[in-house]
Parts: structure tokens; C-alpha cells; sequence
């Protein structure tokens, strides 16, 4: 809003700083040409205050109404209509006007009405062309604004469903672990459904913000960590290496969560024993990057094939926030399965 009213001021002043210049020239043409200098100025003034009002009325037409396939035959029609009527008023006061002067003076006007008509047709013309390029170019930046809108809207709302997918797939998962320990231990039942009390409250709250600091977002991490070794038990043992400056690093809220559960559901379902999960967060030029390890056993498991919904979800995220596709990368060597995530840190 405050660009449009900046450029129509800026249009206002061009276009009054020209018609100043415009009548001073006419009128100095006019006194080169034998009339009298103060007829000249009246005479300069009277045409160009009416050909001033022609093309602001061409312009407040463009404004409310441009052209499209008929363009050319519009500008050409709109000019001669517009010029014949500034034509017949301008003669016609000019006229009254200069009959109270010399024979002379009146001579040179007819003289010179083929060159006013012409030279206002040509004004009119240009006033025209550069309305319509001028308002053209005006609804086009409208019209790329609000299309920038609405994909920011839809870009949002995919995110948005993509968080709200990932979380009820957890959710399942908990509720069929308290639901098997309900029976056979019914403390840690109500311990895990107290994290998950815990888990789900901060997930709400993190739902309305877009970014979080790595620090919040460990301390999200572990709640769900520790519902998980409920779940697990002792085969699940965590191990967290994290440098100190990159706590207040940022990155998008609920992004680290799928990523962990992925390597808990590839390192637990296909391994026997304890399974170590290693997360790394560091600074990396001007990005955090964050890493997830867990070990598998590439007799029995597909790691780079089976990465599911949650990485496919975490790439398509990261496309949408920062329109790269090589964010996320998937390795595996000595038995290890690694994610590593590079989160790009906006200024």
C-alpha cells in the first residue's frame, strides 16, 4: 500500500513538473514568434491547463479501465477524440482572446492551430501509451503480490499439515505401549502416560511458532526420548553431543523428532540388544547441522529405501522453508545409518 501511494506522488510530481516546463517553453516559442509576451503567457497557459486536464482525464480512464486486445486502436482513438475537443475549446477561447489584440496577433494564431493540434495529438498520444504501460505495470505488481500471498498461505498450510501428520502416528504408537503395560506394570503406564501428558502439551504450544532454538528443541526431544524408553526399556540407550554456541542456533519447530524416530525404528526392529542412538548438533559456516546415528544390520534391514514418511516429510519441510533439496542427507557405513540435517540460519 505505502509503495502504490509513493508511486503515485512520484507520478504527480513528474507529471506537474513537466506541464511547468512545458508552458514556460510555449510561451517563450510564442514571444519568439512576434506575440507579445504577456499574450504569449496567457495563451501558453490557457492551452497547456487545458491539454493538462485532457491527460489526467486519460489517465484517471486508464487507471479504472485498461485496455487489453484493443490497445493500439484505443490509445489512437482516445487521442484524436481527446485532442479534437481541446481543439474546438482552445480555438475557440484563444480566439475571443486575440481578437482584442492586433490583426497580426490573430493571423499568427490561425497560422499556428494545424502545428497546436498536431503537437496536442501527439501529447495526448504519449500521455496515453504511458498510462497504459505505466498502470500495466502497476496491476501486474499487484497481481504478483497477491499471488506471492496466496502461496505463502498455501506453503503455510502444507507445513502445517505436515506436523500435524507426523504426530498422530506417535501418538498411536505410545497408546499401544501403555495399553501392553497396563497390565504387567501398571507404574510404568502411568509414568509414560504422564510424559505423554507432558509431550503432547508442548507440542501444542510449539504448534503456533514456525522456529524454535536448538535448546528448546533438545529439551521437546528428550520428552519424547524418555517415553520411548519406556517403550524399550534398556535396549534403548541415547547419547547426545551438542556444542555449547549452537543452543540458541535456530531451526524449524517439531523438525528433529520424525528424524529420531526413524533411527529408533530401524535401529530397535532390526537389531537384537542395546541399541545406541547418537544425536550431533554443530555449527557449520553460516548453518547448524544436526546428525543422527543408529546401527543396523544390512542383512535384514534397507535403510536408504525404507525412509518413510517422516524423512520424506523433514525433506519436503525444509524444500518449502528454504527451497533446497539437498538439506537432508541419508549415509550408511560400518553399520551405521546416519541423517544428517543442514539448517541454513536466516539473518
Amino acid at each position: 500500500m505505502q509503495s502504490a501511494l509513493s508511486s503515485d506522488k512520484r507520478f504527480k510530481v513528474a507529471f506537474g513538473a513537466w506541464w511547468f516546463i512545458w508552458a514556460e517553453l510555449h510561451a517563450i516559442i510564442l514571444s519568439n514568434f512576434g506575440i507579445e509576451f504577456k499574450l504569449a503567457v496567457i495563451d501558453s497557459l490557457i492551452s497547456n491547463l487545458l491539454l493538462a486536464l485532457a491527460c489526467l482525464l486519460i489517465s484517471m480512464n486508464m487507471k479504472y479501465y485498461l485496455p487489453r486486445k484493443e490497445r493500439f486502436w484505443y490509445i489512437l482513438i482516445i487521442s484524436f477524440a481527446l485532442s479534437f475537443v481541446w481543439f474546438l475549446i482552445a480555438g475557440l477561447i484563444l480566439g475571443i482572446l486575440y481578437k482584442e489584440h492586433d490583426t497580426a496577433n490573430l493571423s499568427m494564431l490561425h497560422l499556428s492551430l494545424t502545428l497546436r493540434y498536431s503537437v496536442a495529438f501527439l501529447m495526448l498520444g504519449c500521455m496515453s501509451t504511458i498510462s497504459l504501460l505505466w498502470y500495466t505495470q502497476q496491476e501486474q505488481k499487484e497481481m504478483d503480490k497477491r499471488k506471492d500471498e496466496a502461496e505463502k498461505l498455501a506453503k503455510e498450510a502444507e507445513l502445517f499439515k505436515l506436523r500435524q501428520q507426523l504426530q498422530p502416528h506417535f501418538l498411536f504408537n505410545s497408546l499401544n505401549s501403555i495399553s501392553a503395560l497396563t497390565g504387567m506394570q501398571p507404574e510404568k503406564a502411568r509414568h509414560m502416560i504422564q510424559q505423554l501428558s507432558d509431550f503432547l502439551r508442548g507440542t501444542l504450544k510449539k504448534e503456533d511458532n514456525q522456529w524454535s532454538t536448538l535448546k528448546e528443541e533438545m529439551e521437546y526431544l528428550q520428552l519424547y526420548l524418555d517415553i520411548e524408553k519406556v517403550r524399550f526399556g534398556y535396549r534403548l540407550q541415547t547419547k547426545v553431543e551438542c556444542e555449547e554456541e549452537v543452543l540458541q542456533m535456530k531451526l524449524p519447530s517439531l523438525l528433529l523428532q520424525p528424524v529420531v524416530e526413524n533411527a529408533i525404528k530401524f535401529g530397535l526392529y532390526d537389531t537384537v540388544g542395546e541399541v545406541m542412538i547418537v544425536i550431533e548438533a554443530r555449527a557449520k559456516k553460516d548453518s547448524l547441522e544436526v546428525s543422527v546415528a543408529n546401527p543396523f544390520d544390512p542383512e535384514t534391514a534397507q535403510p536408504l529405501q525404507g525412509t518413510g514418511f517422516g524423512l520424506a516429510s523433514i525433506k519436503r519441510r525444509l524444500f518449502l522453508l528454504f527451497a533446497r533439496h539437498d538439506l537432508l542427507k541419508t549415509s550408511a557405513n560400518d553399520n551405521q545409518f546416519i541423517t544428517t540435517i543442514e539448517i541454513p540460519q536466516i539473518q
